[in-house]
């Protein structure tokens, strides 16, 4: 049996500043972008990597989300605390430069971690966590 990874869902509150930020800042390809109502869903992924997406969507659209749930989910983006992805980079350093550049919020500079990987970290405008570990 053999399972890839396909697609990760990424909750977003601004499409438009999600868009601008994994196309533009990232340098993302946009592979979908769908609406519906007043909701919009993105699928973003790595250049030359096809087959591996991130899928930015509504969390209001969760099946069966109840207005309580709604509201914690609201204030855990807000804190930066509701989703992450890791992501990896052969140039680290670069990476980190080009996106502090950008506007990009960083929580962490490249950082040598006890565990032996080399990452930083910025949120993105939903204020989920990206963590950028150096490939080696």
């Amino acid at each position: 049996m053999n399972i890839s990874i396909h697609q990760v869902m990424l909750p977003q509150d601004d499409p438009d500043a999600a868009l601008r930020f994994y196309r533009d800042v990232l340098g993302f390809e946009v592979r979908n972008d769908v609406g519906y109502n007043d909701m919009r869903w993105i699928t973003v992924g790595p250049p030359g990597q096809p087959e591996t997406g991130i899928v930015l969507y509504p969390p209001s659209a969760t099946p069966g989300i109840t207005e309580t749930e709604q509201q914690t989910i609201t204030e855990m983006m807000a804190k930066g605390t509701f989703a992450s992805i890791n992501l990896a980079s052969t140039e680290l350093d670069a990476t980190f430069e080009r996106l502090q550049a950008a506007g990009a919020d960083v929580v962490q500079e490249p950082t040598d971690q006890p565990y032996g990987l080399r990452d930083c970290a910025f949120r993105d405008p939903a204020g989920n966590l990206l963590r950028i570990q150096q490939l080696t």
